[in-house]
């Protein structure tokens, strides 16, 4: 059966179902909004660490199709994301080389689908990315992944560098790919247990992050253009990983 985002508007239906433990993929909040059920919805909001972008009433009324929103509108996220830490230990304990993938606040939503339907054709145990500020697992991800989205397993951690010092504890080396290194993809050893962290479209991998990494990694570019799209560099590391473990 096919899952969809759905929506919830109005501050109390919104209340509810975070108590109720929905899992929301973001909010959209009308710019000025105040009172007693809004700052409620805001502590909320802050312990469950809510992604929130404000908007003018217009987008709320395309979001809710023009009925009463009360100035908010949320999507609840279509699948249930796992506890890294109890995940990457059942992996771990389970597989002697599993493979992750640590995405660094990507923000385009058809290239987080399609890196996880590539996730999910190259065998990776799971995939981590950051409980705010990156792209959300909508309709066009969804989409893109070509239902990917519901057999990856997909967590969530407050900072990319949890995941990286988590992976670090069971063991698992981490590879950043980034083109501030020497190293090419060619000279990094996959036959183990690995997982790779893809950076914003942007700015790449986060320089605090790179200090903490086991190894970093580029992929050779041979023509003009500095750069290959986030999806398809992902690509080529994942299936570098595969040509690796099965010759």
């Amino acid at each position: 059966m096919e899952k969809t985002l759905s929506k919830v508007f109005g501050l109390r239906a919104v209340i509810e179902a975070i108590q109720s433990g929905k899992t929301v993929e973001k909010a959209f909040v009308q710019k000025g909004l105040s009172g007693n059920l809004y700052s409620e919805f805001n502590k909320l909001a802050k312990e469950k660490n809510i992604a929130i972008s404000f908007v003018p009433v217009e987008k709320l009324d395309r979001l809710s199709k023009n009925q009463n929103h009360q100035g908010i509108v949320v999507q609840i996220s279509p699948i249930e994301y796992y506890e890294a830490e109890i995940l990457i230990d059942e992996i771990c304990s389970n597989k002697e080389k599993p493979l992750f993938l640590i995405l660094d606040h990507l923000t385009d939503v058809r290239n987080y689908g399609s890196i996880i339907r590539t996730a999910e054709c190259t065998g990776v145990d799971a995939i981590i990315v950051p409980k705010s500020g990156s792209a959300s697992l909508n309709a066009d991800a969804i989409k893109t992944s070509a239902g990917a989205a519901f057999k990856v397993p997909i967590c969530k951690v407050n900072h990319i560098k949890d995941a990286v010092f988590l992976m670090q504890s069971y063991d698992v080396q981490v590879v950043a790919a980034t083109e501030k290194t020497e190293d090419t993809i060619y000279d990094v050893n996959f036959n183990t247990a690995s997982a790779i962290i893809m950076g914003a479209e942007d700015r790449g991998v986060n320089p605090s992050v790179l200090k903490v990494v086991n190894n970093k990694a580029k992929l050779p570019l041979l023509g003009e253009i500095g750069s290959l799209n986030v999806s398809v560099a992902c690509g080529a590391f994942l299936y570098e990983v595969v040509r690796q473990r099965t010759k």
